[in-house]
């Protein structure tokens, strides 16, 4: 894998923050593809895409705010999709590009429809992964669950077996597989003890922005305009069958792709579901 680490500077209302991103393929490239994970997630969930799609395009995988290697906001209140926008503006302002391509799992999702969804959008093409514009409270009650809580493991092995556990979800993977989505997503602290790359504090806006009904962003939706493709995990509890089919109906007319065996979400780490994505990006 040859991948540079890079940072970013941004602005929120509580002041600077630096949001760190990975870079592959050649940086003269033009052809950009930006891809963005889930909630607790961060950038190194797209390697195995990103490795496969560098010979095509500068591939840059950002951790959100307040995951990864990324800064904390130091007002937790920020932590929702206007601050995200804002920073992946920054971000392709940086990159020096007037378009961009996007891949997007769950909340990566979420954040590229906002964007897309805004007039003179600076995206190509779109890839939505597990996620779409309804997302019921049920899937919400299951997320708020787990969601901020800030565990803690003696060893990398009992860390590494939690994340077993709570991301059953992904599929069938390896050992080798669950080992990098391990490794890259928790570190030792200064007690010795192994925890969690992201800010517990993420909670408390995600469970303020819904207050015991459906989030409902079809209004955003019917607004896209570029090439889009929806995947989704046939056992996903978070992007329902019904609306992964209404997806291909309104708006953008999304192409839909299902993967079987997975829940909420593909993870990208198999051929099958890279060519899925290689072949949409790729297509003319």
């Amino acid at each position: 894998m040859k991948f540079t680490q890079q940072n970013v500077q941004c602005l929120s209302p509580s002041g600077l923050h630096r949001m760190a991103y990975t870079e592959w393929g050649d940086r003269q490239n033009p052809r950009v593809l930006v891809c963005v994970h889930g909630l607790t997630r961060n950038g190194r969930d797209f390697d195995a895409l990103a490795e496969a799609m560098s010979a095509h395009y500068r591939v840059i995988c950002p951790d959100v705010v307040g995951r990864g290697q990324s800064s904390r906001l130091r007002d937790p209140a920020g932590y929702g999709v206007p601050q995200y926008l804002a920073d992946m503006v920054t971000l392709i302002a940086r990159l020096g590009v007037d378009r961009v391509d996007w891949v997007g799992t769950s909340m990566g999702g979420l954040i590229g429809m906002a964007l897309a969804a805004q007039e003179g959008a600076p995206i190509g093409k779109m890839l939505l992964n597990d996620v779409g514009p309804l997302i019921t409270l049920d899937a919400l009650k299951r997320i708020a669950a787990y969601v901020g809580m800030d565990p803690t493991w003696p060893t990398f092995d009992e860390a590494l077996a939690y994340v077993k556990l709570i991301s059953a979800p992904f599929g069938p993977l390896t050992e080798a597989q669950w080992w990098h989505l391990t490794e890259t997503s928790v570190a030792q602290r200064t007690d010795g003890r192994w925890g969690f790359l992201y800010d517990p504090q993420i909670a408390a806006s995600f469970k303020a922005s819904f207050a015991d009904q459906d989030i409902n962003l079809w209004p955003f939706y019917g607004l896209i305009k570029c090439p889009t493709l929806v995947m989704r995990g046939a056992e996903s509890d978070l992007l329902t069958r019904e609306t992964w089919q209404q997806m291909g109906e309104y708006g953008p007319r999304a192409k839909l792709v299902e993967v079987p065996g997975v829940g909420h979400a593909p993870m990208f780490l198999n051929d099958e579901q890279i060519s899925i994505a290689r072949d949409f990006l790729l297509q003319s």
